[in-house]
């Protein structure tokens, strides 16, 4: 079941570049980010009330909420490149450079994480990388 919430994750991010591209004509690339970020706190902490999840609070540990602080601070991060890249550049060349994410997820995984590498995998990193390059140059 994991790929179907992974592709709908990749069609939503799709939309999700479409309509930040939209977004950010003639705004601040920070100020789009802010806005963003507020809608995504809402729904998400509703998400969470709602299905009474936020009673899992107090069983979190200072690993967890260190972990997810820093977690929090690299998306801040992206988002803020990502939203500026979007207003300079194409979303068709934007968007699948910022998916170099995954070939670098899958680096920073073995790396830090003794995840095993596939050749696949290690095939399909490589693919991207190069895509990059070619949407780059």
């Amino acid at each position: 079941m994991w790929w179907i919430y992974a592709l709908l994750s990749a069609f939503f991010a799709s939309l999700t570049a479409i309509f930040a591209k939209i977004g950010v004509t003639n705004v601040n690339s920070n100020l789009a980010t802010a806005i963003r970020t507020i809608i995504i706190l809402l729904v998400a902490w509703s998400i969470v009330f709602f299905r009474g999840e936020h009673k899992s609070i107090p069983g979190l540990s200072k690993h967890n909420l260190f972990f997810l602080v820093i977690s929090g601070l690299a998306t801040g991060l992206s988002w803020i490149f990502y939203f500026k890249a979007l207003q300079l550049g194409k979303v068709s060349q934007v968007a699948p450079v910022d998916k170099l994410s995954v070939a670098l997820t899958i680096l920073l995984s073995v790396i830090f994480l003794g995840e095993a590498l596939s050749w696949k995998t290690a095939v399909g990193a490589l693919l991207i990388i190069g895509g990059t390059v070619v949407l780059i140059f």
